[in-house]
């Protein structure tokens, strides 16, 4: 039976990359190449239905495999934090990474490739390369699987196959504790509200969609945005809502808005490519991801944000 993710987004990943790339910077505020695989590669999943029609499932989960089917090859960046960074020192976390030498790859994608490769039963390594190949390796067989910090989106759907989401964030509102909006829950709750999100990206074009407020100019950087709510420029910003518990531990009397409306098409997820027509082996991944709690993934992601680089 063929696996079909059961949540499927279109997403402004670069929106996401930028703010990510930036937010690191605002834990610093509190106190917070492209280079080519090698090897051959075997996109084939087989099954045996020659014999004891009765093992049939058995043999066809035994057979769903990746490339050689020892050593699972990641795509990433590697330079995109919290999702997937290089380091110059192994540890529990990380993977080698193939074709940098002495080096290895952490982050939250790593950590949910290594439950993959043991799934599989094989060894992962990253394949370090610029995000917009990583599509056309998985197709020409320098990698096996894409874990990247990626999300679907109809254009890639055609290209690859892609699991269900291993995360999913999403843009909130926070404002400060003694704010006459904290107690907000709806769009009409914050008429009059000065609200600010980082320029060119979706925590911006969002706020279009709060009617009756002062949308204002928006923030270049993360910093900056986090700024002007700590300042008082502004009365409510635009944030990750990943990334909302380390703010709130750098900021604690900023709050979170419960809001019961949300905004629409801001969900960002997550989630695995592999090369199409190998549906056992996406299925398998699938059972993988479901089998992480959300709360599992939640601590997994606050995790990589203490460990990510400055």
């Amino acid at each position: 039976m063929k696996a079909t993710p059961t949540h499927v987004y279109v997403s402004d990943r670069v929106s996401r990359r930028d703010f990510l790339k930036l937010s690191s910077l605002v834990a610093g505020m509190g106190g917070v190449m492209v280079l080519s695989g090698c090897g051959p590669a075997a996109q084939d999943s087989t099954t045996d239905t020659t014999d004891e029609p009765a093992d049939d499932a058995a043999d066809t989960t035994e057979a769903a495999t990746l490339g050689d089917g020892e050593t699972l090859r990641v795509g990433m960046e590697a330079a995109y934090a919290p999702y997937n960074w290089q380091v110059s020192e192994e540890s529990e976390f990380t993977i080698p990474i193939e074709n940098v030498s002495g080096a290895y790859a952490d982050g939250y994608d790593v950590q949910v490739a290594k439950r993959i490769a043991e799934a599989l039963g094989m060894e992962p390594v990253a394949v370090k390369l610029d995000f917009a190949g990583l599509i056309d390796a998985l197709n020409n067989g320098q990698i096996d699987i894409v874990c990247a910090g990626m999300s679907v989106d109809p254009d890639r759907a055609q290209s690859a196959d892609f699991s269900d989401s291993y995360i999913d964030d999403d843009i909130v509102m926070i404002t400060t504790q003694d704010s006459p909006y904290a107690g907000a829950t709806t769009f009409a709750d914050l008429a009059g509200a000065s609200v600010m999100g980082q320029a060119a990206t979706m925590y911006d074009t969002v706020i279009d969609q709060i009617p009756d407020i002062n949308h204002m100019t928006p923030g270049e950087t993360v910093p900056i945005v986090v700024e002007s709510l700590a300042s008082g420029t502004s009365d409510v910003i635009t944030y990750s809502m990943l990334s909302v518990p380390k703010l709130l531990e750098t900021y604690p009397n900023f709050v979170e808005l419960e809001m019961e409306d949300k905004f629409e098409g801001s969900v960002m997820p997550d989630n695995a490519a592999i090369a199409k027509g190998q549906e056992a082996v996406l299925e398998q991944i699938n059972e993988v991801i479901n089998a992480i709690p959300e709360d599992e993934r939640q601590q997994m992601w606050n995790d990589c944000m203490d460990r990510q680089p400055a």
